[in-house]
């Protein structure tokens, strides 16, 4: 049974058992929950179906906040069991968050359930890894947004511990899971990028890096870039999802944002992006890294892109604000249903209240409605009283970072934006879309919402030569997917007076 065909996009329920004898699976977790998609490519057509999702729930133990791998593999395999019912794959790919590490000891076994990024043992580790190479000269050679919990800073807090002594190799999240899957070892260049160890210029870890920062440097495995080999199934996964144990894992993007950019449907040049889930990733795709100390001061990032293209943007909190206000919510028994709060959102008073979405007080989880009001309290606004003030407050907000990232970058990286194309689940939106649109003053093209797994998919496809380079990619993605434009409507003058009262006005870097 399908839903509504629109344009090209079949999202199917119960597929017949042949109609995917040649599709490619994306294993493709988020901060929240994890699935698996089956998608078939054709030369003019594109086929998903979502055959399992399961929940990514951290788990606190005494010594922190921990990602539980063992129930995320255990989702992973029963998404594998299904897309086989559903008629088998010709190759599958994993895609995750960044930073985030598991240890392997000498004889491969994980030591310990990774810890999770927004765990507070990284603070204060920035400090000790400046005090061996300052900032300065760590961006000039990783061109890494500084975020407190990047891989760097999460190993320079394990220093000294019995796990560090034990570690042999280090495998960042998609990694691990593809090790589990394969038995095999690399380290995927997208994602790698992402740690604060990673040559922004060469496209190689770097060693010398490694050693001034008392990393021992075998700890790294070897680099992957998206569409090499990465194995075969192991043969105890291949009994338990009844896939041919001679199913290749294919190497896609593992960052999913990376992944999520591969799926950006341009189709010509002075385009910028945005890829909004619970993080809003804004920025340009740049041949070459922006190093200055104009672009490290304004804190962007040169992460890797696929075709060893650069992903030059900066991370501003997304849409985990509103998602922790809908948790809050639930447990307050208040209403959580996301059209009814949208449209509350968007008859309220314009500009009333705003915040810094990457305020410190926004990062780990709790009571975020208590600290939007907090926030405005303390700065002189006007309090969200109602659910629909706070969504309101929180839409606005965004807009306005997206609005000061990307005028940044253009100036740093001397591109002239002409149009926007908004990605991923922040894309549903209708009000971001819209109130981004009015902020930037310029149009806004919203989809496709699965932009991660449409980019580990057709990374897959093309390593099996079913499509051609990321310019064809793109152009089956834009004229196959639904996407919505908006054209900017607000009024300037106040935008550009919000941006001054928040201190998101464009500036000099």
């Amino acid at each position: 049974m399908s839903r509504p065909h629109r344009r090209g996009i079949h999202v199917t329920t119960t597929p017949p058992p042949s109609a995917f004898a040649s599709a490619f699976a994306a294993v493709d977790l988020g901060a929240t929950s994890g699935r698996v998609i089956v998608g078939r490519v054709g030369p003019d057509d594109l086929d998903l179906t979502e055959v399992h999702r399961f929940p990514n729930t951290p788990v606190r133990l005494p010594d922190g906040l921990r990602w539980d791998t063992l129930a995320l593999f255990q989702g992973v395999l029963d998404g594998l069991r299904e897309a086989a019912r559903s008629g088998g794959v010709a190759s599958l790919g994993v895609d995750t968050w960044a930073v985030d590490y598991g240890l392997l000891d000498a004889d491969g076994a994980l030591l310990g359930h990774p810890f999770h990024y927004r765990d507070d043992r990284t603070d204060g580790a920035a400090a000790r890894v400046w005090a061996k190479v300052g900032p300065e000269e760590l961006y000039g050679i990783t061109g890494l947004q500084h975020l407190p919990f990047n891989t760097v800073f999460q190993l320079a807090s394990t220093e000294g511990t019995a796990q560090r002594r034990a570690a042999r190799t280090l495998l960042l999240i998609p990694d691990l899971l593809t090790h589990w899957l394969t038995g095999s070892i690399g380290a995927e260049e997208t994602n790698a990028s992402t740690t604060g160890l990673f040559d922004a210029r060469t496209g190689a870890w770097s060693k010398d890096l490694m050693n001034r920062l008392s990393l021992d440097p075998g700890l790294f495995p070897p680099l992957r870039a998206p569409g090499d080999p990465a194995g075969t199934l192991l043969p105890h996964v291949a009994t338990y999802t009844g896939l041919d144990p001679r199913t290749p894992v294919t190497t896609v993007a593992s960052h999913d944002t990376a992944s999520a950019v591969v799926a950006v449907p341009a189709t010509e040049p002075g385009f910028a992006y945005i890829s909004c889930g619970t993080w809003s990733l804004a920025g340009l795709e740049l041949d070459t890294p922006v190093l200055t100390e104009a672009s490290r001061a304004a804190n962007f990032t040169n992460e890797r892109g696929i075709d060893g293209t650069v992903r030059y943007l900066r991370n501003t909190m997304g849409m985990w604000l509103l998602e922790e206000c809908r948790r809050t919510w639930e447990r307050e028994n208040l209403p959580t249903h996301i059209p009814t709060l949208l449209a509350d959102a968007a008859r309220a008073e314009p500009f009333a209240s705003l915040v810094d979405p990457d305020a410190p007080e926004f990062l780990a989880p709790g009571d975020m409605p208590a600290r939007i009001r907090d926030h405005c309290a303390r700065t002189g606004q006007r309090v969200p009283g109602s659910q629909g003030t706070v969504v309101r407050c929180i839409l606005e907000s965004l807009a306005l970072a997206h609005r000061r990232t990307l005028r940044q970058a253009a100036e740093l990286a001397d591109r002239d934006i002409t149009r926007i194309h908004l990605v991923g689940g922040g894309s549903r939106n209708d009000l971001l879309c819209r109130l981004t649109a009015d902020a930037t003053g310029l149009p806004v093209i919203a989809g496709p919402t699965e932009a991660t797994a449409l980019g580990n998919i057709l990374v897959q496809a093309r390593a099996a030569g079913l499509v051609g380079d990321l310019a064809d990619m793109r152009r089956l993605i834009a004229s196959t997917q639904h996407l919505r434009h908006y054209a900017p409507q607000g009024d300037p003058a106040a935008w550009n007076a919000a941006a001054a009262r928040l201190g998101l006005a464009p500036r000099n870097p």
